[in-house]
């Protein structure tokens, strides 16, 4: 799925994120309240989590959960906060795609793909994770399943049908999947149920879902009803709310709206993703991201997150590589959408910044090649970890555009919590840019990438390189 936005533009905006409850249990009063209809509350772990999508199969040799194990010391470090498994179930073999097929067809729901391990070892990999203070999210596929799934064999009424009464895809191109029928109470019991199973059993702590505006909004609301009621989950969905996803045709699906209300805790930030691939290519200016985000916070109340990403496993393999569709603004615009008020998102070998194609339905396992970008993500990810004015929904927390450039290649920010503070700068042009620093109170910072230490204020000037980013931390002054 993927979108635009609209509207005016303001040099100096206040954005808030979401209410959330300090350790005491009472409400922030910091920024407006949320509709009534909006009552997620989300998990306490959440609040200064990143998100890292894990593609067990192309991860290591092995494609392995013991293999992949090994890894998260190393991720621990770089500063995840929510591990995000891709589809951990058996694949379906009628109609399979590649040699190994997709992971989004789903042939038994509540069972362990041989490829990957046993349930034994899932539990493993979930219990080290726990122990280093990460939480872990399945990818759920809850709209279709495999042609040759359990579900197709033993409740054949549970799916979609055409006039001739045959199992349908529910998108063309998806020829190894089938669409099930959510007006059916047993299917949506069992779904739920199974959900409930994997919290349960192997220890999640929420889910990924799939294409989840293709699915009943109300079910999403039962289910995570359900779901807390075994512990508190984190919920992402895969959907945009404001426009049909591009794999259906205009006009073929009203997306469904209230995804964010009462059963999910983040969805996609499809819009600002394709936003910033247009300004890379020259085709908008950066006064767009503005414009962009003074329509989601008209949208969107305090108590939604978006996630921000520049690539996942659909756009890698699709789409194209970072570097492919991005180039020089592959990193900068990994500053953007890591400080950005919204959840950050990295996939599986960005550290490694990969420059292939990774293949969809057959072993392809990630080249590492010593990690050049660790280093780089640690520093962005153990930012957004610590600092008090990087939370995800403080509504405590001030965002604003700093008009320091004329320049459509060039956005900065800040974003400040009471004495903390982020200044944020990014350059996306051929040329070098000097910045003058108007709107900026004076006071000592520390750039995150380099240390150096340096006093900004009003009048104050930076150069910009091309192709280049700031992340400048305000030093807390001694008392």
């Amino acid at each position: 799925m993927r979108t635009p936005y609209f509207l005016l533009s303001s040099l100096l905006m206040l954005l808030t994120a979401c209410n959330q409850p300090p350790a005491d249990g009472t409400m922030l009063t910091c920024g407006p309240a949320a509709p009534a209809a909006f009552i997620i509350r989300h998990p306490a772990w959440a609040a200064h989590a990143s998100i890292y999508e894990v593609n067990i199969r192309q991860y290591t040799p092995e494609g392995t959960f013991r293999a992949f194990e090994a890894h998260l010391p190393r991720l621990q470090q770089t500063g995840v906060g929510i591990l995000w498994l891709m589809p951990v179930q058996p694949i379906g073999q009628l109609k399979r795609k590649g040699t190994l097929g997709s992971q989004y067809s789903v042939q038994d729901y509540r069972a362990v793909n041989p490829e990957f391990g046993t349930m034994a070892d899932l539990r493993h990999l979930l219990d080290e994770a726990h122990k280093r203070g990460m939480h872990v999210i399945l990818d759920w596929v809850a709209n279709h399943t495999a042609w040759d799934s359990q579900l197709a064999q033993q409740h054949p009424d549970w799916f979609t049908k055409d006039d001739q009464g045959q199992f349908v895809p529910p998108v063309a191109d998806w020829q190894d999947v089938i669409d099930l029928d959510y007006s059916k109470p047993e299917l949506r019991r069992y779904m739920t149920e199974s959900m409930v199973f994997w919290v349960r059993e192997a220890g999640f702590d929420g889910f990924r879902c799939d294409v989840a505006g293709l699915v009943p909004t109300d079910f999403w609301n039962d289910t995570r009803q359900a779901l807390e009621k075994v512990k508190p989950v984190f919920m992402l969905a895969e959907w945009d709310e404001l426009h049909d996803p591009p794999f259906l045709k205009k006009g073929e699906f009203n997306a469904n709206t209230g995804l964010l209300e009462k059963a999910f805790d983040a969805t996609y930030g499809l819009r600002l993703r394709y936003l910033l691939d247009s300004i890379g290519r020259g085709q908008q200016s950066t006064a767009a991201i503005d414009r962009y985000l003074k329509v989601e916070s008209a949208r969107y109340p305090s108590t939604s997150y978006l996630m921000y990403f520049t690539t996942s496993h659909d756009i890698n393999s699709w789409d194209g590589t970072e570097y492919e569709r991005l180039g020089k603004n592959a990193l900068p615009q990994a500053v953007l959408t890591a400080l950005l008020p919204g959840i950050p998102m990295v996939y599986s070998g960005q550290e490694a910044a990969i420059k292939k194609r990774l293949r969809f339905f057959d072993k392809d396992t990630i080249p590492w090649n010593g990690y050049p970008l660790q280093d780089f993500y640690t520093k962005l990810l153990q930012l957004k970890k610590t600092h008090s004015a990087l939370r995800n929904g403080d509504s405590c927390s001030e965002f604003e555009a700093l008009p320091v450039s004329t320049s459509p290649d060039v956005y900065a920010f800040r974003r400040r919590q009471d004495e903390a503070a982020v200044v944020v700068a990014v350059n996306m042009g051929d040329k070098p840019h000097e910045l003058t620093m108007r709107g900026l109170d004076s006071g000592t910072f520390r750039e995150l990438f380099t240390g150096q230490i340096l006093r900004l204020g009003e009048t104050s000037k930076m150069l910009l390189t091309p192709h280049s980013y700031r992340v400048y931390e305000l030093v807390p002054q001694k008392e």
